[in-house]
């Protein structure tokens, strides 16, 4: 019988959420969609000194934030200690694991004079010899081969003269890593692990582990890791590396989990997925690539902003607010935003973040007067500036709320200037000056449109001193 396919996701709450870390639970949260299973979310912080509280509530927190959602309670590694010391007592009995009574001492030495001959460390004790005093528990690593068939890298060999007989449980009786890892696996029913191909050593291990338990070892798929942009393996050098980072640059979360699960797989041609259930569908393991990734900001930007322009206006508009807010030095009024919500259409396609939008966006809600000032101000101190900006102020004043639309205003400057006989930019540069003080704008007539017939009678006629 079939098991259902079971994927885990279990980070280490020994700091945030790296952005690797966030790719690795996108595929393993694609993959079990993709043929109908679950994805489990597992704290591995069985480190009591590394592992924090609040790092625990980071990755969460970062979940959560990039929508990838996991099936059934967190389990906690270290909440299952008895079951981890079960499965080593029980490799004792099978004399698999024995108790290895050196002190740390004598270890390196060994492990020292091991090396110097091409060898793995083996202790003097593996063969039953009782001792006396502190113990810990090793692995008896077996004679011959451990072979994995992984879905990233093939097959994958080792010769195990190369392995350690490592340690399951330490001389307080806590269990290690590798044997924690093993047991959980088994205990959660874990039918596929897909994990940073820095575990792939790791692997090698637990396949012993599983052969000398004598249980169903899972299906293996390690993943490159990602580059930074110059090859290297990503590092501090290279930029943001949390997801928290990510989020505080206008990365909408949809936008981030597009360019993530492209970040090393491929479905043909196909670049963006708008939402989960696309990439859900074609996501499978064999359209892994067995290369590292380069992290790209600018593929990165180039996704995200596909998303800004796609997203529904409420839900974009409610994204944006915390970075409206910041931008504006104050929270943002009702009138202001549903400005801004009417704007939307001119502010997606010059928006790859949220931060952009919010830049875009600030002629909408900057507070009157505004301060016009270096080459913005030039336009305005023009000879003639301020009879050329009372005529066209007579002319839209008489223009009613109901006729303030995009097209009349359109027509309007477009009759204005020709009536003047004048260049489009003699009037057009210091009215936008007027309006926006040099901030990013859509074309003239749309600002006025956007920012309503007041607004813009209120912001010209304060500009007016200012005029040439």
């Amino acid at each position: 019988m079939t098991r259902p396919v079971r994927t885990r996701f279990a980070p280490s709450p020994t700091g945030f959420l790296h952005i690797g870390g966030a790719r690795t639970a996108l595929f393993n949260r694609y993959f079990a969609d993709h043929v109908g299973g679950e994805m489990c979310l597992r704290i591995e912080d069985t480190d009591r000194e590394r592992s924090t509280d609040a790092a625990t509530q980071a990755i969460i927190d970062g979940l959560d934030w990039l929508g990838v959602h996991h099936d059934g309670p967190i389990i906690y590694q270290s909440q299952q200690q008895d079951q981890h010391v079960e499965a080593a007592e029980a490799l004792i009995k099978s004399g698999a694991a024995y108790r290895c009574y050196l002190c740390d001492d004598d270890v390196q030495s060994l492990r020292d004079t091991a090396r110097e001959i091409g060898a793995a460390f083996r202790s003097p004790y593996r063969d039953g010899d009782e001792g006396s005093g502190d113990y810990v528990v090793r692995f008896k690593v077996p004679d011959g081969v451990t072979i994995i068939e992984d879905a990233v890298q093939g097959q994958v060999k080792w010769d195990n003269r190369t392995f350690d007989d490592l340690v399951l449980l330490r001389s307080d009786g806590t269990p290690t890593y590798m044997l924690s890892v093993v047991v959980d696996d088994h205990d959660m029913g874990i039918t596929h692990v897909i994990r940073g191909d820095d575990h792939l050593i790791n692997a090698g291990r637990q396949q012993q582990l599983y052969d000398a338990l004598q249980w169903d070892a899972p299906s293996w798929a390690h993943v490159p890791l990602i580059h930074g942009p110059d090859g290297k393996k990503l590092s501090k050098r290279h930029g943001a590396l949390g997801i928290e980072a990510y989020r505080e640059m206008g990365y909408l979360p949809s936008g981030l989990r597009n360019y993530l699960v492209k970040l090393g797989w491929a479905h043909g041609d196909s670049e963006i997925f708008l939402n989960d259930r696309a990439i859900s569908e074609v996501f499978g393991l064999d359209g892994i690539n067995s290369a590292p990734a380069r992290l790209d900001f600018d593929k990165m930007a180039f996704i995200n902003a596909q998303h800004i322009a796609e997203m529904p206006a409420p839900a974009l508009l409610d994204a944006a607010r915390p970075f409206l807010a910041v931008r504006a030095e104050a929270p943002l009024t009702t009138p202001v935003l549903e400005r801004i919500e009417k704007a939307l259409p001119t502010l997606r396609p010059r928006s790859k973040t949220l931060i952009e939008l919010a830049d875009n966006a600030a002629y909408l809600f900057t507070r009157r007067p505004l301060e016009i000032t270096g080459k913005t101000a030039k336009s305005l101190r023009r000879e003639g500036t301020a009879t050329l900006a009372r005529a066209l102020t007579s002319r839209l004043e008489s223009l009613e709320d109901e006729t303030w639309t995009s097209d009349v205003l359109h027509t309007a400057l477009t009759d204005f200037v020709s009536e003047q006989n004048i260049g489009f930019g003699k009037i057009g540069a210091p009215i936008r000056a007027a309006l926006t003080a040099g901030s990013p704008s859509p074309d003239l007539h749309e600002v006025l449109a956007l920012l309503g017939r007041d607004e813009t009678l209120g912001r010209i006629e304060d500009a007016m001193p200012l005029m040439g």
